[in-house]
């Protein structure tokens, strides 16, 4: 498994998030979530303009194995979607810390406390 990137933030359901400019976030799927999952096959992402709460359903992930619900870690309104993903969902496999698949401009730039950082999130995945 590779390192885990310092400078993001992680959920117990295993959603990286980058804060960018303008409390906008930017989420993936961490390297353990895509080895958990296997080779992806399919990535349903959630609609722009959508508003969600922390914590809720916001998009799907499918694999050959299984298909996983991914989370908002903030609560606030999609305003980018990546539509590479959708043709080439293989991507998250290959380079799952460069490879975003949506972005939220945050209501409460607070809410990214609740997450881990890096050696929280580690601990959390070798129990």
């Amino acid at each position: 498994m590779s390192e885990l990137p310092e400078n993001l933030k992680y959920a117990k359901s295993h959603e990286w998030s980058k804060s960018e400019d303008d409390n906008v976030i930017r989420i993936g799927i961490t390297d353990f979530a895509q080895e958990e999952l296997g080779d992806l096959v399919y990535v349903e992402l959630p609609e722009v303009g959508k508003l969600f709460n922390a914590g809720e359903q916001c998009a799907v992930v499918e694999s050959v194995k299984t298909a996983s619900d991914l989370f908002s870690p903030v609560t606030g309104t999609v305003v980018a979607i990546n539509e590479a993903i959708a043709d080439a969902p293989e991507q998250v496999n290959d380079e799952p810390y460069d490879t975003w698949l949506f972005c939220i401009k945050a209501d409460n730039l607070a809410e990214l406390d609740d997450l881990m950082d890096a050696t929280a999130y580690q601990a959390m995945i070798e129990e």
